[in-house]
Parts: structure tokens; sequence; C-alpha cells
């Protein structure tokens, strides 16, 4: 494959992952509380990560939260959506550089999940710090984790089991870079 149809392939698919970041909230929008706890927009970023590679996963990131308080209201503009584009683009730029730095093998597709996880909440938590203060609200400790940590535990832990097993998936269906299948072969049975 050339070098322009691979630019035409990930911008299509960076483009679906912005449409899939748009529609997936709609899967919990009777529970608000639910999609805080599932983060159903993290889950294409951090695809988009991985498979466009990181410049486009930090596009799509940055993007797709303001995008969706623009058409829906949801989540608010400030200081939720702009927080949140902070925290999305990290994760769509650490997946991607790690994905392309890290050998091709299943440990470090978990490597670089669980790392740009921590540095987007990272990034989200001084984010915030700034705009509540611009907003005269303290933000503090608790609030931090329990934004971060303690309400996503769901999210976390629905990341942590599907991403890699699309990621896979799509290595074994070769359109992605290999992945060492009996490792992950191994792997993926002890977990299920």
């Amino acid at each position: 494959m050339n070098v322009k149809n691979m630019s035409i392939r990930q911008l299509v698919l960076a483009a679906l992952f912005l449409a899939l970041g748009i529609l997936m909230p709609f899967l919990t929008a009777q529970n608000p509380s639910l999609g805080n706890k599932l983060l159903p927009m993290h889950i294409p970023v951090l695809l988009c990560g991985f498979i466009c590679g990181w410049q486009y996963g930090l596009i799509v990131g940055l993007i797709l939260p303001v995008f969706r308080s623009m058409l829906f209201g949801m989540p608010p503009m400030f200081p939720h959506a702009i927080a949140m584009s902070f925290e999305l683009a990290t994760y769509g730029c650490i997946t991607g550089l790690m994905h392309k730095l890290l050998p091709k093998r299943n440990a470090f597709v978990y490597v670089s999940l669980i790392t740009s996880m921590i540095c987007g909440r990272i990034v989200w938590g001084i984010v915030s710090f700034f705009l509540y203060r611009l907003d005269n609200t303290a933000f503090t400790w608790e609030i931090f984790m329990t934004g971060a940590f303690i309400n996503a535990i769901p999210g976390i832990v629905v990341q942590i089991i599907i991403i890699p097993i699309i990621i896979v998936a799509l290595a074994r269906a070769k359109l992605l870079e290999s992945v060492n299948w009996n490792e992950h072969k191994i792997f993926v049975t002890q977990t299920l």
C-alpha cells in the first residue's frame, strides 16, 4: 500500500472513530451516571491511537468532547468538555506513540493502553485544576481521585478487556502490525 492510500485510509478511519465517539454515549444516554462510569467516548479515541497513529489519535481526542458538547450539550463545555479534550488527546497520542515504538507483542498493547490511561488522567487533573480556578472553585485531591479513578473503574475495566482484544483481532486479520499470537492466545485464555 502506498503512502497516499495509507493516508486516506487513516483519515477515513479517524473520521469513523470520531463518529463512534459522538454516537457511543447515546448507549448510556438514559442513565448519565452510567455514562460517567463506562466512559464510552474513550474507547474510540484509544483505538484511533493504536490503529491510525498518534497524530490522528491526538486530533480525534482533542476534537471529540468539544464537538459533542457543541452538538448535544453533553458533556458541558466548561469545564468538563475542555478538560476531557486534553485527556482524550493524551490518550490518542500516547497509545499511538507507544504502539509505534514498543515491540509488537501482546504485553506491550497493555503497557501502551495503561500508560496512556494514567497519563491522560494526570493531564485531565492538571487542566481541571486550572479550569476550576478560573471559575473560583476548588479542585481538590478528592475530586481528582473520584473523577479520574474511583467513578471510572467500570470503564477502565471495560477498556482493559475490550481494546487489546480488538487490537489483536485486527493484527491477526493482518489489518494492523502483527502481534505474537501464541503468547496472546495463552494470555486471553487465562484472562477469560
